[in-house]
């Protein structure tokens, strides 16, 4: 397949808010990869990750075109995981000579050093899996050297052990002054204000507790928000 010919699997493009990381609460253009190389006990969509999902093949110029008439300028890129699709560091050089901030929202799994080394690299938001994703032990822990203060790493918690778990990789890896590092709840299954508490009586200076903004907004169920 020549480069003009490649094409990717968009489950879904919409405009919303961005629910969370850095640029929270501010208008983005997401687009939605299908498939993923995880399996998440939460994950909220798992819809996008089938086989059998429907999904629209686009160009890299189809999408950029697709952005461009948005006029948003925030550009999400998400799935499942969008690093597991054939030529994404293309789609990325390609996108990155756009004067847009642009993010790729990736699992943790996932190696990001060839993406790194881009003069016109995305800003990471990577997830560190906690045992209550059931995907703890795939996680890439050579990723956290390539962070930088672009970056975020997102712990999702649904338990006081995995906030444990957090503080200690937290610490471990030194994130905080590395990169932005986020703590958000698994909806649901842990109160926003017991991981407060946590948070206080542990001190964790330069950490944010984040909630899934959209999933306040809107039914958490819903899609293209």
């Amino acid at each position: 397949m020549t480069e003009e010919n490649r094409m990717y699997p968009v489950a879904e493009r919409f405009v919303s808010i961005n629910g969370e990381g850095t640029k929270a609460g501010q208008l983005a253009v997401f687009i939605r990869f299908r498939g993923c190389n995880l399996n998440c006990r939460y994950c909220d969509t798992k819809w996008a990750n089938q086989t059998d999902t429907q999904y629209t093949s686009m160009s890299a110029e189809e999408i950029i075109s697709y952005i461009e008439e948005t006029g948003v300028t925030n550009v999400t890129l998400t799935g499942g995981e969008p690093l597991m699709q054939e030529h994404m560091r293309e789609l990325l050089e390609k996108i990155g000579k756009k004067k847009w901030y642009v993010e790729i929202e990736t699992n943790g799994s996932v190696p990001l050093e060839k993406y790194a080394e881009m003069s016109n690299r995305p800003s990471f938001t990577m997830d560190y899996k906690m045992a209550c994703s059931g995907m703890e032990e795939y996680m890439c822990m050579e990723n956290f050297s390539v962070l930088d203060a672009r970056d975020t790493v997102k712990f999702v918690v649904g338990s006081m052990a995995d906030l444990e778990r957090a503080r200690e990789v937290i610490a471990e890896y030194r994130l905080v002054g590395r990169c932005h590092v986020y703590i958000s709840p698994v909806f649901g299954e842990i109160e926003p204000a017991d991981i407060v508490e946590y948070m206080k009586a542990h001190c964790m200076n330069g950490v944010n507790l984040q909630i899934q903004m959209h999933k306040v907004i809107w039914d958490p169920q819903e899609r293209g928000v």
